[in-house]
């Protein structure tokens, strides 16, 4: 990997994220009516009680120096007091955050591990079993986060009581617990189009004149299939592996309101309802934040694994 696509990958990081930082801040002024329309609930005020209220959260200032004194607080982990709990923001996300965090790493997992092993699965070995495979996939890509949600609770929750349904539990065995049908149900539909996605990519290098050419000549199966097949068929998966992970942290708001997990994405929920504008603008950042990373982390890992991108050309 040279230094010059590193840094120009690094570059990007960070003026894409400064964009957004943007956006997300002057979309409190792109919302109907005025910030002091919120922080009063439309309650009639005394001039006096207004200019305060405008001195102790700066609107009285320029946009351009409310944007820099936002960034700058959010660069020293500082997002502001909130509106209706008139706590740091910072404070009120940390627990919060660890429950989204910890939802979206176990539904990776389903689906890195679940949506790989099916595919490679089908890919290699072709008949009734890889066909039974991907029709049930082709089925679980249409269900909806939510349904799955539902159905997953009445099943598992409901009728066998294997497990927990609402709340994010405590301690370990438990929390994990917790996140089992949460996690199944974010990564279900996942987990089929990474399966079908992987097939498709193990079947297309099978089918490769370099992969005829060593079986022809002989070559150990399992490492013509380890050496040639998988390795290339990485490139693809992982990319799409990746957005699809990614993808999660927006789909984990319906997820957490169905089971109640207390995470960032039901709290961003409560607070655009209630208009606590800081806790809405840092959750949004921090979700925008995650996403841009991880498709950085992908660009690198993408050219990692072909050298070829990090040149600057197109793999053939």
């Amino acid at each position: 990997m040279s230094a010059r696509f590193l840094a120009g990958r690094l570059g990007g990081l960070v003026a894409t994220l400064l964009v957004a930082s943007f956006v997300i801040f002057g979309a409190l002024y792109a919302a109907p009516g005025s910030p002091i329309t919120f922080l009063t609930h439309g309650r009639s005020m005394t001039p006096q009680a207004i200019a305060a209220l405008n001195a102790q959260y700066h609107l009285d200032e320029p946009l351009a120096a409310q944007y820099w004194r936002w960034l700058t607080g959010v660069v020293r982990g500082e997002f502001g007091t909130s509106i209706l709990f008139h706590d740091s923001v910072g404070s009120l996300l940390a627990g919060r955050a660890m429950n989204t965090v910890a939802l979206v790493l176990f539904s990776a997992v389903l689906i890195i591990v679940a949506g790989l092993a099916i595919g490679v699965l089908a890919g290699l070995r072709p008949g009734v079993v890889a066909t039974s495979l991907m029709g049930l996939s082709t089925a679980a890509m249409a269900v909806p986060a939510f349904v799955a949600a539902m159905v997953l609770t009445l099943v598992f929750a409901v009728d066998l009581g294997w497990f927990p349904v609402f709340g994010s539990g405590s301690g370990l065995t438990d929390r994990i617990g917790h996140l089992v049908l949460p996690s199944a149900a974010l990564a279900l539909a996942s987990v089929a189009f990474v399966a079908r996605l992987t097939q498709a990519a193990v079947r297309q290098e099978l089918a490769a004149d370099h992969v005829q050419t060593a079986v022809s000549r002989g070559l150990p199966y399992r490492f013509i299939v380890r050496r040639h097949v998988l390795r290339n068929a990485t490139i693809p998966v992982l990319t799409v592996t990746g957005l699809t992970v990614a993808g999660l942290i927006a789909g984990s708001v319906v997820v957490e309101q169905a089971f109640q997990l207390n995470g960032l994405g039901s709290y961003l929920v409560s607070s655009v309802q209630q208009k606590d504008f800081p806790v809405v603008q840092a959750i949004c950042l921090m979700y925008v934040a995650a996403f841009i990373v991880l498709n950085t982390l992908i660009d690198l890992a993408y050219s990692l694994l072909d050298p070829r991108i990090a040149l600057g050309r197109r793999p053939s």
